[in-house]
């Protein structure tokens, strides 16, 4: 049946609120809301549009608010909550059903006998979303009356005030429809406008500031619950039984007015992904139930353009819908579980090919700013991930051609860490461990800082460090060979590590140390980051089927992987630190301070079930019970963000979903292991 809902659930204010929708561009653009049309966040809107993608985001639609008129009788069909708490109007009522097609979220509202079904989709590579309206049913025809409330800010900013005046005009469309008009919102000369085009409809320009909108998630989250918007325009239009009716709001003057042709291409986009999945020669053997389908799709979304002047038809990933721009450990982290699972081998190359651009002293960069500046480079995981990325391709592809293009770029890589790079990032000569951190910054995927605090700054030698840095030098080796090039001095380098790994094991706790020569000593905190050490190909057990000694032993391998599961494991990912800890947070709210202070001290992570069932194959073998870690995940889809996987979830029971709605590295380890799971042998 897929994601579906009835009156239960969208009747059900407080239901229907928690539960949000997306749809995407493909060049960072999206629209997104809750089942039941109100606004709880600053980042929801009809258009959110990707003005410098697949950055840039800017709000230009909030929302439509219509009223249908049936029998001489009002039914409201939109839902605000105004700053007092009011929630006016409860258009809500109205909702009959709610269901996800693909990832097209479709409403169904009753007024008596008639039944009036509103639609929304993006178009691919366009900042262009269509808002489509059916009357599937009625005895007599239905009057429908639409306010369209806009805005022109930065998605991570809300408005404040109502200085915004901007040109609200009606103008003759450019499109294939004689007499078509639409309205052109148009902050300043220099700014795209927002275009609202709707053929059919009797159309109203108005200038009317609606205030206080109220907005919950904001005010959970510790920040402004309040924002203004501005009713730009009103349309009018009547609909007979079997009619349609559609708006299209875009950044572009031009656009296909030809609704079902859009809507058709749309729904063929998603057909060729689902069939880029069953064709897939890893995986076109593998059960494919509705819910890892459903991922497939959501696995797209993340999936961005990033054009240069050297490749401009550059990809990149979105780490997480609504707040997260593309980073470079997360999408190093989602490539094999986004494209490679889902049998899209084009798309990795391209994001594969974009990165190395923008490698520094043998760094990738972590964030790409919003507002565009130069990249971040700090981070020590992104770069090592990317080598296992490339592994993951290659195993797939065998594309020579990139493996040679991309060599020197792996070798200065290897060189600038051996020689150290940024915040003190090195091999030990001692050991042959890699060390890294300094004071104020932090450099693993555990890093949040408020202000000057850095939560886990784990400077040192961190355990998953050290294992995805022995699988890089393994992978390099391995490509040199490939390519008849030197391979020995990367073999003496892992050599050496594995010969001084055993330093991470506490014999008297049975488990790895998180973090290893520390300025504090050595860390026993226990955290799931010890799983890379079994769950990495050239890491686990017999090196991975390689013929070399595993990081660990057998033994080890399983008591990690016990104990993991035994104090860490919760149904929808693993805990960031054991609940036995004196720092463990379970829940995961508040202000800043309060959410990156639990941000990884106890909040529960989607993504790290894949290194989980990785490990747990490994040690056990056992496919089947492996699977079963991953079954909870079907039941989310239909929480949160419907279609998709959170990013987080509380420590503690019953692990309620936060965070982003949607996260990419939650989707793409889900299916990556899914894969795995079918194909334990790889």
């Amino acid at each position: 049946m897929g994601i579906q809902f009835g009156r239960a659930i969208c009747g059900d204010l407080h239901s229907a609120e928690r539960r949000e929708w997306l749809v995407s561009n493909g060049i960072g653009g999206y629209a997104s809301g809750t089942i039941a049309g109100l606004l709880t966040r600053r980042y929801h809107g009809l258009l959110v549009a990707a003005l410098k993608p697949p950055l840039g985001r800017t709000v230009l639609l909030t929302k439509l608010d219509e009223v249908a008129t049936y029998d001489q009788q009002r039914y409201e069909l939109g839902c605000d909550r105004w700053a007092d708490g009011s929630v006016s109007p409860q258009g809500y009522h109205q909702i009959e059903q709610f269901r996800l097609v693909g990832t097209i979220p479709v409403w169904s509202f009753a007024c008596a006998d008639a039944l009036l079904e509103k639609r929304i989709w993006m178009q691919a590579g366009a900042n262009t979303t269509y808002i489509h309206y059916h009357l599937q049913r009625a005895t007599q025809p239905l009057q429908l009356t639409i306010k369209a409330l806009v805005n022109y800010r930065d998605y991570h900013s809300d408005r404040q005030n109502t200085d915004w005046q901007p040109a609200i005009d009606l103008m003759e469309a450019d499109t294939e429809v004689d007499g078509s008009v639409a309205v052109r919102v148009l902050t300043d000369p220099d700014t795209p406008p927002l275009y609202l085009f709707s053929p059919k409809a009797d159309i109203e320009r108005v200038r009317t500031w609606y205030y206080d909108f109220d907005l919950a998630q904001e005010r959970e989250r510790g920040l402004t619950d309040r924002e203004h918007h501005l009713h730009a325009a009103t349309f009018r239009i009547t609909l007979q039984p079997g009619e349609s009716f559609s708006m299209i709001a875009s950044t572009e003057p031009k656009v296909n007015l030809n609704v079902e042709m859009a809507l058709q291409q749309r729904q063929h986009y998603e057909q060729q992904l689902l069939k880029s999945w069953h064709t897939n020669p890893i995986n076109q053997d593998i059960p494919s139930p509705a819910w890892i389908q459903q991922l497939v799709l959501a696995a797209d979304q993340f999936i961005v353009d990033r054009p240069s002047p050297s490749n401009p038809h550059g990809k990149t990933v979105l780490a997480g819908y609504p707040w997260f721009s593309d980073w470079g450990r997360d999408t190093m982290i989602s490539l094999p579980g986004l494209t490679i699972a889902t049998g899209r081998f084009e798309i990795a190359r391209s994001i594969l090919r974009t990165f190395a651009q923008y490698l520094d002293q043998g760094m990738l960069p972590n964030r790409f700013p919003d507002a565009g500046e130069v990249p971040e480079y700090n981070t020590v995981d992104a770069t090592l991930w990317y080598f296992e990325a490339l592994r993951s391709y290659y195993y797939a592809t065998e594309d020579d051609d990139l493996l040679q293009d991309l060599f020197p770029v792996l070798a200065d890589v290897i060189y600038w860490h051996c020689q150290g790079t940024r915040y003190q990032i090195h091999l030990d000569a001692t050991d042959g461990l890699l060390y890294a951190g300094e004071t104020g910054v932090q450099l693993t995927w555990m890093d949040a800082k408020v202000g000057d605090w850095v939560v886990t700054p784990r400077i040192g030698k961190p355990v998953e460090i050290n294992a995805l840095w022995y699988n890089a030098l393994r992978s390099q080796a391995k490509f040199a060979r490939r390519l008849n090039k030197p391979y020995q001095e990367y073999e003496a380098l892992a050599d050496r590590l594995l010969a001084k790994f055993h330093r991470f094991w506490n014999a008297e706790l049975g488990y790895c140390y998180d973090v290893i020569d520390s300025p504090t000593g050595d860390d026993d905190a226990f955290r799931p980051n010890q799983l890379f050490a079994v769950s990495l190909p050239h890491g686990g057990m017999n090196g991975g089927g390689n013929g070399w000694q595993a990081l660990l032993t057998p033994l080890q391998q399983r008591q990690v992987v016990d104990r993991c599961g035994q104090l860490l494991l919760t149904s929808y990912g693993l805990r960031s630190l054991s609940p036995r800890d004196a720092n463990y947070q379970g829940t995961y709210g508040g202000g800043p301070l309060q959410r990156d202070g639990a941000y990884h001290q106890g909040t529960t992570w989607g993504w790290l079930i894949g290194a989980f069932v990785q490990a747990h194959l490994r040690v056990y073998r056992d496919p089947t019970l492996a699977r079963q870690f991953l079954e909870p995940m079907a039941h989310h889809l239909g929480d949160h963000g419907l279609g998709s996987l959170s990013e987080i979830f509380d420590g503690n029971a019953p692990m309620c979903p936060q965070g982003c709605v949607a996260q990419a590295w939650t989707v793409a380890e889900v299916l990556r292991s899914w894969v795995e799971t079918y194909c334990i042998s790889a």
